[in-house]
């Protein structure tokens, strides 16, 4: 079990799931590194359908706890048609699961994954700071590469890093399933401008059945930032419901990414 360190209180204070999301992204950072040991066309980040059916999370996957939230969203491992998938409960609560990943998204720019909701979050809103909680989103952090980044952003970095430290990420993309907003709608963080968010999925998606997403990271990233995207330090899944206080149920499947070639 993880908690956010010291560094994060100030950031958790006021208990919302949007900053938690932040210190998220930055808390990823310190689990287990994924890293493609020759050239190959796929990298599985998250292989749930091979994990154990009744445990809480799969290998090399670890939980993230938010102090001052103390309602968490339940994670477990649980089989839909026969394959071992990750289902999150979510009752005015928040938590996380999350990943280390070293991956370069110029030779692996394509995620795809596959998940499903039982139900959208009514008052979910990426425009507003009460609304930020998704039904389910996934969440990759981008290392820290001052090559590529532009001079304003590094200004900004440097002050987040005075505040958060070393674990600091130069970005985030958040995959989201809203409500009401557009899909392919991207938006800052109500929160941060260090964390963009692109509505994937909203109540014109079917619930209760599997969607099956494939995302350009590198494309997206170049969208929301306006530069070369640094190598992908993280990932993270999370059902968040704390802000709005309502419920949310959703399953992730498996998780990869592929080069452009596939």
């Amino acid at each position: 079990m993880r908690k956010p360190n010291g560094r994060f209180k100030h950031c958790l204070r006021n208990g919302n799931s949007t900053l938690c999301s932040l210190a998220l992204a930055l808390l990823a950072l310190q689990a287990g590194v994924v890293l493609p040991a020759r050239a190959q066309d796929s990298i599985e980040v998250g292989q749930f359908s091979l994990a154990q059916e009744g445990d809480a999370h799969a290998p090399d996957w670890e939980p993230l706890y938010f102090k001052k939230i103390p309602a968490h969203t339940v994670y477990s491992l649980v089989k839909d048609d026969d394959t071992t998938v990750v289902k999150a409960v979510s009752n005015a609560a928040a938590s996380g699961l999350t990943r280390k990943i070293s991956i370069d998204p110029k030779q692996y720019p394509v995620i795809e994954w596959r998940w499903k909701v039982d139900n959208v979050i009514q008052k979910s809103d990426v425009g507003r700071k009460a609304g930020d909680d998704y039904a389910a989103r996934i969440y990759i952090t981008f290392a820290y590469d001052a090559d590529k980044i532009a001079l304003g952003r590094k200004i900004k970095y440097k002050t987040a890093k005075l505040l958060f430290g070393n674990d600091t990420p130069a970005g985030a993309l958040n995959y989201i399933w809203e409500n009401k907003t557009a899909k392919d709608t991207l938006a800052d963080n109500p929160y941060t401008d260090f964390v963009k968010m692109i509505v994937i999925e909203n109540a014109s998606s079917s619930a209760g059945e599997w969607v099956t997403e494939r995302r350009n990271v590198y494309e997206d990233y170049r969208r929301a930032f306006g530069e070369e995207p640094p190598l992908i330090s993280g990932i993270a899944i999370m059902t968040d419901t704390d802000n709005t206080a309502e419920s949310a149920t959703a399953y992730y499947g498996d998780i990869v990414f592929k080069s452009q070639a596939q």
